[in-house]
């Protein structure tokens, strides 16, 4: 029977059924989305949408001529984003068989994985618009590159003027009127960074060996992706305002187990039937919505971007 649907067979988990010597999975720690943390999180969703107020219009003030003189008036505007809750999910079906003889609980092994793959689903759909749904914003990649606000590494002088120079891709975003309080790269980009130096030979990157906290650039928190989330033949680092990205949680992570359902291909053909098949599947659903924000700023009015992407020089990427 030819499927598109994946499931957890005997194969797929020989290694977790004993002859038994060890008791350990060696596995790379699951790591959930990188984006996220550093973006700001709005209350949950209580409802399907949520929208946001975004300033379009700033006020102005005056200075009058004289002790009779007029005052003039001024105006304030604000449109307004809308936060849609979108579904992000996966079914994962495994022989009752397969289950009674791992000496593992698969499925506690399993949810910190899926949890991960729902984070660099999250991460890519916001940095490069990877499969994102249609009522999420424009990309941070594709916005910085509307507004011309990219830097390809090798413009300047050094590394280190690409990234926090006068030319470089923070000044781009200060220039836009926002501050840069945070990066997101790609993890072998650090190299890059490591020997950074003031003109006092001081460190300008400081290099966290303290689990779950972020290494910092300049002052600024820096965050690494090891997940393949990066397209390093587009970009290789993005720096911006973090809180101008936001998020609304409408349903967080759930499980349940189906024991009794049918799974079909996308055709619509049967793949499992799993009281049939004596087949038990686990299925993982959350919803959570995304916005960018990009107010009117008093530097540069609306034709900035709260981001900037530092790109690969051309015809190079870190990974070739």
């Amino acid at each position: 029977m030819t499927t598109d649907v994946n499931s957890i067979d005997r194969t797929g988990a020989d290694a977790l059924i004993p002859l038994e010597i060890s008791k350990d999975i060696i596995k790379e720690t699951p790591q959930a989305s990188k984006l996220l943390p550093l973006m700001r999180r709005l209350p949950n969703m209580p409802s399907k949408q949520k929208t946001l107020p975004v300033q379009n219009a700033l006020p102005d003030a005056y200075f009058l001529s004289g002790d009779t003189a007029q005052k003039k008036t001024t105006k304030a505007e604000w449109d307004k984003l809308t936060l849609t809750a979108e579904e992000l999910a996966v079914i994962v079906p495994i022989p009752e068989a397969v289950l009674d003889d791992s000496s593992f609980d698969i499925w506690e092994e399993i949810k910190p994985q899926i949890v991960e793959a729902m984070g660099i689903a999250i991460d890519k759909a916001i940095l490069f618009g990877t499969n994102k749904p249609a009522s999420w914003p424009t990309s941070i990649y594709d916005g910085a590159s509307a507004k011309s606000q990219i830097i390809t590494l090798g413009t300047n002088s050094d590394v280190a003027a690409d990234i926090i120079g006068v030319d470089g891709m923070m000044s781009l975003v200060e220039k836009s009127g926002f501050v840069v309080n945070g990066f997101y790269a790609d993890a072998t980009f650090e190299a890059y960074l490591r020997d950074l130096r003031d003109k006092n030979n001081n460190l300008l990157y400081n290099s966290s060996l303290i689990t779950n906290t972020a290494s910092s650039l300049v002052g600024r928190p820096i965050v690494y992706d090891n997940n393949g989330v990066f397209d390093t033949t587009k970009a290789l680092m993005v720096c911006g305002d973090f809180s101008k990205a936001v998020y609304s949680i409408r349903q967080d992570v759930t499980y349940k187990l189906l024991t009794e359902a049918i799974i079909q291909n996308t055709d619509g053909t049967i793949a499992y039937n799993l009281a049939q098949q004596d087949m038990v599947a686990l299925r993982v659903v959350m919803r959570l919505g995304v916005q960018i924000a990009n107010p009117v700023t008093r530097k540069n009015g609306k034709n900035g971007y709260p981001f900037a992407i530092l790109a690969p020089a051309e015809n190079d990427d870190l990974e070739s």
